[in-house]
């Protein structure tokens, strides 16, 4: 194919929108992207804490496995655009990256803006147009095709659209639904758009008064408060905070409860001791109490919880933290037992989308071609990352993600116009 036989217009310098650009024009496509913000890769640039989750190296049935909505959509484009090759494309365009716990992938200088640079270094090369603070009013389509957009008062056109203005999920980097209502205007049916990976808040003042404290390993379980039925489990980090709680179990969990969490309060039940049963912290109890067998409850409990977390637990187990451990029976040990075992508080929704990583929800998939993102109601109309139905837990899959749709939408637009050509 010659260098700009064809003509592709991206709308969105995010994740999907950069690598769907630069696979269109790897392939001679003349591209160009536009940009509501002021520069590119904004929702990129906060992304792991400022380190970007790039993506995550297990194997390719495992990503999948960490989808949470329309997982079979992606075994097109996950196996056609690999976490090894998105590994390999970064480091081949000068960002080199590590592996770090559970698989997940960071570049070395642990720096986003390494990728971003990265990914704005090779559209350069390619030639890639870049209009910034672009925003796009609505797309042009004429005879079932896009053929454009409008943007600031004037027509664009092209061979093909992309679409990849990302979901609802942090407005403030300039992702506010417009890929929702170019795709309704075209015909598109739209899930709703809610948050996902997101913290909890909480009912009880309990989270307010051990804010800022960090579990590194408890069991978090969530049940549904209608009917008592367990709907989630996981073991990992926690966070308490002044609204709730946070951290990666219950980001996760978010993913999975969050339809539950929004229309009725749930209960989580923390295990702050997972590595022992009942018997064996009630012995652990003991122990501590025979130490300590002329102190107070309240200074007695220092080896087996943190700090801030005695005077709660000695409160939800209803006890006098005044009494001497020597004289404590063991009906009130197994108060203080059940307090640790199952610290129980009930949600009160979600955080809202300035809070949330991701969006649920978006274009429903089953209007798009899994292989390469075309809309099968709009022909040359494509789709890519989150402003399509699509979502995983963290640990770079997302981002995964808008790798993988932004290359099958980059080399699909391509693919198509060139073979309709040579068909004609």
């Amino acid at each position: 194919m010659t260098k700009n036989s064809c003509k592709i217009i991206v709308v969105g310098g995010g994740a999907a929108g950069m690598m769907a650009a630069i696979q269109a024009a790897r392939r001679g496509a003349a591209v160009l992207l536009f940009e509501k913000n002021e520069k590119l890769g904004k929702k990129i640039y906060i992304t792991g804490k400022g380190r970007c989750n790039v993506t995550n190296a297990c194997d390719i049935e495992e990503l999948l496995s960490h989808m949470v909505s329309n997982k079979n959509f992606m075994y097109s484009s996950f196996y056609t655009f690999t976490n090894e090759q998105t590994m390999d494309f970064f480091e081949n365009t000068g960002c080199p990256l590590k592996i770090e716990r559970g698989n997940r992938v960071f570049p070395i200088s642990d720096k986003s803006s390494d990728v971003i640079r990265a990914l704005s270094r090779e559209m350069r090369r390619l030639g890639v147009r870049v209009l910034l603070n672009a925003r796009i009013s609505e797309l042009i389509m004429e005879d079932g095709r896009a053929v454009g957009v409008f943007c600031d008062g004037k027509k664009y056109f092209a061979d093909a659209v992309i679409v990849a203005t990302g979901g609802v999920s942090y407005p403030s980097t300039g992702s506010t639904g417009d890929g929702y209502r170019f795709a309704k205007e075209a015909g598109h049916s739209v899930k709703e758009a809610k948050t996902s990976l997101v913290p909890f808040e909480i009912e009880e003042d309990l989270c307010r008064k051990l804010q800022g404290l960090s579990l590194r390993n408890c069991k978090l379980t969530i049940y549904n408060g209608s009917s008592e039925k367990k709907i989630y489990e996981d073991f990992g980090e926690l966070l308490f905070t002044h609204f709730g709680i946070s951290g990666p179990t219950v980001i996760s969990a978010s993913a999975y409860v969050g339809d539950q969490i929004e229309t009725h309060p749930c209960k989580v039940s923390i295990d702050l001791k997972p590595a022992l049963s009942e018997e064996q912290l009630d012995r652990r109890i003991l122990r501590d109490f025979e130490k300590y067998q002329n102190k107070q409850l309240k200074n007695a409990l220092g080896e087996l919880l943190p700090k801030k977390m005695i005077p709660v637990i000695i409160e939800l187990s209803g006890m006098n933290p005044e009494k001497k451990v020597n004289i404590i029976t063991k009906e009130e040990r197994k108060k203080l037992l059940t307090a640790i075992k199952k610290f129980t508080i009930t949600t009160a929704g979600l955080r809202g989308f300035d809070e949330a990583i991701i969006t649920r929800g978006g274009i429903k998939v089953k209007e798009i071609d899994p292989g390469t993102m075309e809309s099968k109601i709009v022909k040359r109309l494509y789709f890519a990352g989150e402003v399509l139905d699509l979502d995983a837990v963290t640990g770079g899959f997302n981002l995964q993600i808008a790798w993988s749709t932004g290359y099958a939408a980059g080399v699909g637009c391509v693919s198509d116009i060139e073979e309709e050509k040579n068909y004609v």
